[in-house]
């Protein structure tokens, strides 16, 4: 039996929630339904993408992950499932898988065009509770994938500009605001191995600066600026007691430069 993710921009506690849940456990009682997260900001794609590269390979081989992060939801967008490495996801193809398939690419592509795994009455404005949930609990089941519609080539991909390395610096951008206002950007630790992370580097981010990479939150001062390594391997910044991102008034897309003397 799979496990079945969800990971939607419905917010905590919604409603839309229970239902989607609600039909995976009428089709499979017995299923193993784990919320990823809820509160990824309202049809941000981006947002959705980066916290599946964080989290999904983290689950058991043969995972279900649903995601409904769906802009485009009614329209002619299709809606795949997709198999990358040990992990299944279900989604909209609107490059919310963009960054799992950028890792590993996918094994097999199949567009969802059999509507008798559906719900019988289908809304236009919810694709997760009348398709993506009823398909999730009969794979769960052991619904084989390639009875849900015909093989794709390939998937929407979103362009994810990346940092650069420079002969004295490293320049990036914020790429997620975590729950606790922490900003997460594309500057990978493996960029700056070998080179000084004490106080001769300079960290920028908008017109706010911090001098070293510190192991941990508490190695500066309570609201202090601090830069680290976060838990996902990235150059963070955070303010020590604080939320950075409502305090800076920072957000995804500001550029941040680590620069050495």
């Amino acid at each position: 039996m799979s496990i079945i993710t969800l990971t939607t921009d419905f917010g905590t506690g919604s409603p839309y929630v229970a239902a989607m849940k609600g039909v995976i456990l009428t089709i499979n009682p017995t299923a193993v339904i784990v919320d990823l997260t809820h509160a990824i900001p309202a049809q941000d794609i981006r947002h959705a993408a980066v916290v599946l590269e964080e989290v999904a390979d983290r689950f058991p081989s043969g995972t279900i992950h649903v995601v409904v992060v769906d802009p485009g939801v009614g329209t002619d967008r299709e809606i795949v499932y997709v198999r990358i490495g040990r992990q299944q996801c279900l989604a909209p193809d609107n490059g919310v898988l963009s960054r799992m398939i950028a890792r590993m690419p996918p094994s097999k592509i199949i567009r969802l065009a059999e509507p008798r795994f559906w719900l019988d009455d289908i809304s236009t404005t919810f694709h997760g509770r009348d398709i993506l949930a009823p398909v999730a609990a009969r794979l769960s089941l052991g619904l084989e994938p390639e009875q849900l519609g015909p093989s794709l080539e390939r998937l929407i991909v979103l362009e994810w500009p990346k940092a650069r390395l420079l002969d004295r610096k490293i320049e990036g951008h914020v790429i997620e605001v975590d729950s606790f206002g922490n900003l997460i950007t594309n500057i990978g630790a493996e960029m700056f191995v070998g080179r000084p992370t004490d106080t001769r580097v300079c960290i920028v981010c908008s017109i706010y600066e911090t001098w070293g990479v510190y192991p941990t939150y508490a190695e500066q001062p309570q609201g202090a600026l601090v830069a680290l390594v976060g838990s996902g391997g990235r150059l963070e910044l955070a303010i020590v007691g604080d939320n950075a991102a409502a305090r800076l008034g920072v957000m995804v897309g500001t550029p941040v430069v680590m620069a050495w003397e």
